[in-house]
This record gives structure tokens, sequence and C-alpha cells, in this order.
């Protein structure tokens, strides 16, 4: 069997909820849409730590946070923790990345174990973008989702016969959201609709949810996110609900505009492998690095746990091997993304990741059950109470029915000091009854076992990934 090629396709911030594959009531994703009728839709895919840089390395490494040393933004990538490309290199793929990258941009933090590579610095631009290649930086003309397909495309007509892995990295649609103009008609302020949770007032939820500072009526950015004057009848405390209501729609139409070039290049890319005769054998996955608030809960951004922010989209399309039309529906993370896709090439990632922490879902996707796969995950964000969105440090278990968080940096000031004012909080939600995360049971007398269960779990769990808890 000839060894299949690898098309890994990540946006930036990417909801699966903005994709109508996945529901979506918000717009239409035609051309992802086709990938996932043509492969598997994971619905239960989860990020174990919601920020840009953490989920990239840890897709790359299949490690979390804390082996792989990326826990924030501002971590940069030593490639002390060996990545699946490597192994791929090693095996006799050719390998490149294109695109976004956002692990470091100097010196030995720029990517390694790709034949080909060009970056955007940080989190690049939209338009004409600066990037960074081993011959130097250049400004590219156009449009950034454009481009990174443009060039990955280029790259994979250059192949010979060696089996190839190309990333395909887009920025899009990370904030600020900049469309390409020929999408700028569609999804019109006043024609979007509202998720039931924007007016949400965390009556029940902890200190650490009210003071999160991402909140679509007050902390946006008007002129770089918005991009026009917020009317002055909109203005004041009495006006709230319906600046909330202005201000969402124009946020949501700029993102959901970004989505669109996602998908078109999406298209593109799935033409032309079909021109090219490299479907069949070829392995395309779709995903983001972690999902995004779109008005849920009155919030942008990501971070925390709950599920708008933890589930990232994931499609997978390998003709030869895979049904199509299929949903999977176990809970799977991006830990295990690097295992998976080495299974597929015939590699073995226990002996080619000594430290890898992740599981391959292959014979998931075929449809093969397994009754020993996870029934539950371990999640953990570490960025604590950092600018500009002051989201506390937590971490948590998520299963099919419960989700229970623990807040303990509530415990701590910013600069790592114990501040008594802020005690640790638990949050516990059924997820059955209340999809929309909107009722802690935390304290709830009849939920005191379900809640002993989860907590043992939840110790359990950071025994098995060797993850310390946090001690006060």
């Amino acid at each position: 069997m000839s060894r299949p090629n690898i098309v890994f396709v990540m946006s930036d911030d990417h909801a699966a909820h903005a994709i109508s594959a996945y529901g979506s009531r918000v717009n239409r994703t035609p051309h992802l849409d086709r990938l996932a009728r043509d492969g598997v839709r994971c619905d239960a895919t989860f990020c174990t730590n919601s920020i840009c840089s953490p989920s990239r390395a840890t897709i790359l490494t299949g490690t979390y946070s804390h082996i792989n040393g990326v826990d924030s933004i501002y971590s940069r990538f030593d490639h002390a923790t060996r990545t699946f490309p490597s192994v791929l290199q090693e095996a006799g793929y050719r390998t490149a990345l294109f695109g976004k990258w956002h692990l470091g941009e100097t010196g030995e933090s720029l990517p390694q174990d790709f034949d080909n590579w060009q970056i955007f610095p940080d989190q690049g631009e939209y338009h004409d973008p600066t990037m960074i290649s081993p011959a130097g930086e250049e400004q590219v003309e156009g449009y950034a989702t454009d481009i990174v397909t443009d060039l990955s495309l280029d790259w994979i007509d250059e192949q010979g016969e060696e089996p190839f892995c190309v990333l395909v990295h887009h920025k899009a649609p990370h904030r600020p959201w900049e469309p390409d103009a020929k999408h700028r008609d569609l999804y019109p302020a006043g024609s979007i609709p509202e998720p039931a949770t924007l007016f949400d007032d965390f009556a029940t939820r902890s200190r650490a949810v009210r003071e999160a500072t991402m909140t679509l009526a007050d902390d946006l950015d008007i002129a770089t996110d918005i991009k026009e004057p917020v009317p002055a009848e909109l203005q004041g405390e009495e006006n709230r609900e319906a600046r909330i209501r202005w201000v969402y729609q124009r946020y949501l139409r700029d993102y959901l505009q970004c989505v669109q070039s996602i998908d078109d290049n999406v298209g593109r890319l799935l033409d032309h492998l079909d021109q090219r005769g490299l479907t069949d054998n070829t392995i395309v996955v779709y995903t983001s690095d972690q999902g995004f608030f779109l008005g849920d809960h009155g919030w942008y951004d990501k971070r925390f746990i709950y599920d708008q922010s933890l589930q990232m989209p994931l499609m997978i399309r390998w003709p030869e091997h895979l049904p199509a039309g299929e949903r999977c529906g176990e809970i799977l993370t991006n830990v295990d993304f690097a295992a998976t896709l080495l299974e597929a090439c015939g590699l073995d990632a226990d002996a080619e990741l000594p430290q890898q922490q992740g599981r391959s879902f292959l014979p998931l996707l075929r449809g093969e059950a397994d009754e020993t796969w996870p029934r539950s995950m371990y999640y953990r964000y570490w960025e604590h109470d950092s600018e500009p969105h002051h989201v506390w440090s937590h971490y948590g278990v998520r299963t099919h029915r419960h989700k229970l968080v623990y807040f303990y940096n509530a415990g701590l000031g910013t600069d790592g000091s114990k501040d008594t004012r802020y005690p640790p909080e638990w949050e516990l939600y059924d997820l059955e009854e209340d999809p929309e995360e909107l009722r802690n049971l935390a304290d709830s007398p009849e939920h005191a076992g379900i809640r002993a269960e989860l907590e043992a779990e939840l110790a359990r769990l950071q025994e098995h990934y060797r993850d310390a808890p946090y001690v006060a």
C-alpha cells in the first residue's frame, strides 16, 4: 500500500458553530460541508488549552502544555519535544508549512523539520502581509487566506513520487477581522441570528467568570474591531442591551466574512487535489486551533473551558480508507492528532514520539468500536489574569454528560502572590440538562455524588498526564 499524503488545514479561532456541517445558524460553508460529506465529522473534539500557541504546540507534539513548555501565547517553542512532521520527514516524507506559526519567529523557535516553510510574523496581517522564510522577510501582495492556499498548492505541484505532508495554517478568522473585499456584502448587519445566551447575566457562575473582560458590550475595540462609532443613542448603561445587539451584528458580520474566505479556499484545495488525481490517497484534515465565543454568554474570544471555546471542528477525509458521511461522537483532543496521523502513515507514535500523551483515533474514524476509549478529557488554562481578557487560570474535566471546573488561581494575585480576597471556586454543569452551561451545580446537595466522582476523575487525569494540581 502506498503511503498517504497529508494536507492538514488549520484556521485560527474558527468555532464549530460557524460551520454549516455542524448546524450553524449564522452562516453557510459549502466547501467545508463537502469535506464532512465525503469524510468523517468528529463531534466531540476538544482542545486541552484554549489559546493559539499552546494548541499548536500540542497538535505538533501530542503533548499537554506542561510537557511541551508552551502554556501561553508568550511561550516559544524550542523543539526539545519531537513533532509529528519531524517523524514524517525522517520516514521519507516531504514536509512544508505555510501561514500562521505563532510559536516564535526568531532563532531556534523558527520552524524546523520542514523542507519548505513561509510564515507570518506573530499573528500576521490580512492584506499584503509580511512573511518570513529561510530566505528572509518579504511582503506578499494579496489576501492572507488566498496567499496561504497559493503557496500550498504551488508546493504540492512541485512534489514528485515521495509522499508529502503540508500544513496549511490560515490566520483567519483571528481578530481583528478584516474580510476580503469580495465578501463584504455577505451577512449584513441586522440579518444574523443572535445566540440564546447573548444577554447571560452569569447569575450562578463564579467571580472568575464575572471578572473576565471580553464582553461585546464593553471590551471590543470599536476602532479596529467594529470600525464605526457606536451611535450616541446606544451609549450608557441604560442602553446596554441595544448596544450589545448593535455590536454583535457588526462583530459577527466581519468574522463570518473572514470565515467565507476560508471556505472558498478549502474548496480550491479540494478541487486541486481532484485535478491532480491525488484525492483518493490524500488525508485532508480541517480543524481550528480552538473554538470561539460568537456572542455566546455575551463574549468574544476563547480561553474558558465552556464548550463554544473548548470544541474544535474536526473533519477528516481519506477516501481509500475512511467512510463517507459518517460521524464520530467519541471524546477526542488535540493531544491525539499526532498519534492518529502517524498511525495512518504506518508509523508507531509511541516509538517515534516517546513523550507523546495521545492515542490514535484512526480505528474510531473507520467506525470500529473501542470499549477502552476514554470517556473524559482533561483541560488546563494557564494564563492567569493576563491582559487584556483577565481570564483566571483553571482546570477541569469534561465527560459526555458533565463538566467540573476549578478556578484554582482565583486565590492568587496577578503577580502570583496569595490574594485571599478571591478564594478558589468550583463549577459543575449537567450538559444534558443544561447544554448552554448556565446553571452552576457545584454546591447543589443533589449533585454532591456527581461532584465527588468528577473530582476523583480530575485527580486521576492529572496523575495520568503527570500534571501536578495547584497547591495554595
